[in-house]
């Protein structure tokens, strides 16, 4: 029996990966439309469209694991870095990436009420 797969008679299962809520929010009064794209969607922005809620805000909550994000806001098409994004990062395209750090939550674990929150917004 492999130790990858087992240890002392006991099957190695993987630790499950608590997940972090995160809030996003952008204004932009002349927004048709407003999507999310980044590593944590393969960059594929129709995978994440933001909600408009009127007056030219646009919300979008996402459940995303500990890590590091690039990310991208595509408004009408045209894709941008979220203004207020406190990291950004040089992309390979000749412009710049926002950049999300989401942090693993704290042992133990939080109630539902208590789930880190995280707001990008302009």
């Amino acid at each position: 029996m492999s130790t990858t797969t087992a240890q002392r008679g006991k099957l190695n299962r993987p630790t499950k990966v608590k997940t972090q809520l995160v809030h996003f929010e952008f204004t932009a009064a002349e927004a048709k439309s407003v999507c999310i794209a980044g590593t944590f969607n393969d960059w594929h922005p129709g995978v994440s469209p933001m909600v408009p809620l009127g007056n030219g805000r646009w919300v979008k909550n996402l459940m995303l694991s500990p890590g590091d994000y690039e990310y991208c806001l595509v408004v009408d098409g045209e894709w941008r870095p979220d203004p207020q994004a406190g990291e950004t990062i040089a992309n390979p395209f000749g412009g710049l990436n926002s950049v999300l750090k989401v942090a693993a939550p704290a042992s133990p674990q939080p109630s539902s009420n208590e789930r880190h929150l995280l707001t990008a917004s302009t």
